[in-house]
């Protein structure tokens, strides 16, 4: 296999810039380091001394020398901050340099290929099927509220449920892989880490937590993507007529694994780390791009001027899927739901039942966006009870509205369960599933 050299990691690095520390910088944490153990000894002493002084009635005002202790144990814990930042850790990015996701990776193919036959209990097809990891995540802190957390695990809960029904694996992430790479890029080291780390995976499936499965029957047609690495939702017209900035949405994507895609990283990453990089791509992309607002840059628009920009470079493996609803905006879905179910059945997968609808520029879990709030979280609301519903009914419940986190029971029950699991159970093929 192609192994990365030792300090590679999972962070980023600088093409042109040793991998180990320089020596001074070195000297310089050892010396913070003995500093910091000093003073942790000596908080150790003042807090003894304060105690035993206490308890053994030494002093005459306890709540004083209580006090005191407080405020020195304070000091000298600002001064253990201030000492151990590292302002390196701080610098702005330098544009001189290029940002890499990694050691350089040439041979990943004929490496996969040679540890695939190597180890045959893991193989990257299953019964003919391409196996695929279902790959998103969430910052590591909590929201800013409540209801987002709640949220969140309501997003993550319809995406075990998609992958139980269809035989994927799923990982959720709370960590950054990359202190560079925040917000909207975080996505990236993330896929090339797993990429590297599960050979046995064919398809890596990014899919942001604000996107819900809302066709739990539906299953991506693998076989049409053979001789692509990229799948994508998006519209030829709108990426190289207009060059738009919505011409593709990253909020869901299968990148296949493989060299070609190790690649695509590569050339993607540049305008992502965070700085004055990230703020200069930004004016780039703003400019370059129709409709864009002024903002730093962000993964889909570099995605989007990478394709422009290389289109005989990249194109010939990117597949911009628009025959069902990979990425569909929430708008025009969550309204329509209880007419979906009276026209249309699960399984189509396209406007007449939305495959994931993802619902963009609602921030549940912070504290702004582009909607409402109240609007925000009903939708979603109804959404994820609207696919939990087809969850629900193989065993004989379903929700009491699509407001309701409430359940009713359907249908009796019966001597003969195993008629119901013949006709309600999604991962059988054929059945009068609706």
């Amino acid at each position: 296999m192609g192994q990365e050299k030792p300090g590679g990691g999972g962070g980023g690095s600088r093409r042109g810039s040793p991998l180990s520390l320089p020596r001074g910088h070195q000297i310089r944490k050892t010396f913070n380091s003995i500093k910091t153990t000093i003073l942790c000894g000596f908080i150790t002493i003042v807090v003894l001394r304060g105690y035993i002084g206490i308890n053994l009635g030494l002093s005459s005002d306890s709540d004083a020398v209580r006090q005191n202790l407080l405020d020195e144990t304070n000091r000298l814990l600002a001064q253990l901050r201030s000492e151990d930042s590292d302002p390196d850790d701080d610098d702005p990015t330098n544009s001189n340099s290029t940002f890499t996701l990694g050691p350089k990776i040439s041979n990943w193919d004929i490496d996969r290929a040679t540890w695939l036959d190597r180890n045959p209990s893991f193989p990257s097809h299953i019964q003919g099927k391409p196996r695929i990891l279902l790959l998103t995540g969430s910052p590591p802190n909590p929201c800013d509220n409540a209801i987002g957390d709640h949220y969140l695990l309501k997003s993550v809960k319809n995406k075990i449920d998609y992958c139980r029904l269809h035989g994927i694996e799923i990982v959720y992430n709370m960590a950054h892989f990359d202190k560079e790479l925040n917000g909207y890029w975080s996505k990236l080291p993330l896929i090339r880490r797993l990429m590297l780390s599960h050979p046995e995976v064919e398809w890596i499936w990014w899919m942001d937590s604000d996107a819900l499965f809302t066709d739990m029957a539906f299953d991506v047609p693998l076989g049409k993507y053979d001789g692509r690495n990229l799948v994508i939702n998006g519209y030829p017209d709108l990426l190289y007529n207009q060059k738009s900035w919505i011409a593709l949405n990253t909020g869901s994507f299968l990148l296949r694994n493989c060299q070609w895609s190790l690649d695509l990283l590569d050339a993607w990453v540049p305008m992502g780390p965070k700085g004055i990089v990230r703020e200069e791509a930004g004016k780039i992309l703003t400019a370059n791009l129709k409709g864009r607002p002024d903002f730093e840059a962000d993964d889909q628009s570099a995605l989007i001027y990478l394709l422009i920009l290389n289109k005989d470079e990249w194109m010939d493996k990117v597949f911009l899927e628009n025959s069902y609803g990979l990425h569909v905006k929430w708008g025009g879905v969550v309204d329509r739901l209880e007419e979906m179910v009276e026209k249309n059945q699960p399984g189509l997968g396209d406007k007449r039942w939305p495959f994931v609808t993802h619902f963009v520029g609602c921030k549940s879990c912070g504290s702004y966006g582009d909607y409402p709030v109240e609007r925000c979280l009903s939708s979603m609301e109804r959404a994820f009870n609207f696919a939990d519903n087809q969850v629900l009914k193989l065993y004989g419940f379903g929700h009491r509205g699509l407001l309701s986190p409430k359940i009713k029971r359907i249908r009796d029950e019966t001597v003969n369960p195993l008629e119901f699991v013949d006709q309600f159970d999604i991962r059988r093929s054929g059945g009068n599933w609706w």
